[in-house]
C-alpha cells in the first residue's frame, strides 16, 4: 500500500468533534436559566448555591468534552505519524517469529530466543518433503536472542535448491529443554493502519504489528 493510502486512512478515520454539541447544550442552559431567573417568585427565589451548582455541573461537562475532543485529535495526529514512520519500514528486512526461511540458493538469515542459558543448541533445517537439508550444532549459548545464517548449502556440502525450507531448534541444558522461539527474517513490502495501530505487511509471512519485530536487519 502507499503513503498516500495510509494518510487517507488516517484522515478518514478521524473522529468527529462533540463541540457543536457541547455549544448547543450550554445554548439551551443559558436560555432557560435567564427564563428561570426573570420568572422566579420574589418571595421565594432561586437560591444562590443551586444556581452555582448548575453552573458548576455546565462547566464540568463542557471541560469534560473539550478534553476528549482533544484526546481524539491527539490519537489521530499520533496514528497519522506512526503510518508515516511505518511507510519508512517498506524494502527493510525485519525478524519476527516463524520457522519458515526462504532462499534463492546463497542461504537464508535466521535467529533463535532462548528463555535460559543452553550447553546444546542444534538448528535442523528441513526442505518441503520434510527431509533434514542440513544440521547446525551451535553449542553452548546464554539466554537471550540469537541470529544466524545459514550458507544454503546441505549436509554434504552441496548448494540447496532455492526455495521454502523450514527449521526447528533443539535447546537443552544439564539434559533438561530449555524453550526456544524461533524467529525468520523477511521483507516488509507494504504498510497499513488498522484499529490496533500500524501493520507491516511481510512478504511471504503475513502481517506483524512493530511489538512483533525483534531485529531490523
Amino acid at each position: 500500500m502507499t503513503v498516500s493510502a495510509i494518510q487517507s486512512s488516517a484522515a478518514a478515520a478521524a473522529p468527529v468533534s462533540t463541540s457543536g454539541v457541547v455549544n448547543e447544550t450550554q445554548d439551551r442552559f443559558l436560555k432557560l436559566l435567564i427564563a428561570q431567573l426573570q420568572n422566579q417568585d420574589p418571595m421565594n427565589p432561586l437560591d444562590n448555591a443551586e444556581m452555582t451548582t448548575q453552573l458548576a455541573q455546565m462547566s464540568t461537562v463542557e471541560g469534560i468534552n473539550k478534553l476528549n475532543d482533544g484526546f481524539a485529535s491527539l490519537m489521530n495526529s499520533l496514528q497519522a505519524s506512526q503510518g508515516l514512520q511505518a511507510a519508512s519500514m517498506i524494502g527493510r528486512h525485519v525478524m519476527v517469529e516463524g520457522n519458515v526461511i526462504t532462499t534463492d540458493g546463497s542461504g537464508a538469515l535466521a535467529g533463535v530466543n532462548l528463555e535460559g542459558a543452553v550447553d546444546s543448541l542444534v538448528l535442523t533445517i528441513k526442505d518441503a518433503n520434510g527431509q533434514v537439508v542440513q544440521s547446525m550444532d551451535v553449542g553452548a549459548h546464554p539466554a537471550g536472542f540469537l541470529d544466524f545464517a545459514w550458507d544454503g548449502l546441505d549436509n554434504n556440502g552441496n548448494p540447496a535448491p532455492a526455495g521454502v525450507y523450514t527449521y526447528s531448534v533443539a535447546a537443552s541444558a544439564a539434559g533438561k529443554d530449555v524453550k526456544a522461539t524461533t524467529y525468520t527474517a523477511g521483507q516488509v513490502g507494504g504498510v497499513y493502519l488498522s484499529d490496533s495501530g500500524a501493520q507491516l505487511d511481510v512478504v511471504g509471512m503475513g502481517s506483524y504489528s512493530f511489538s512483533d519485530v525483534k531485529q531490523i536487519l
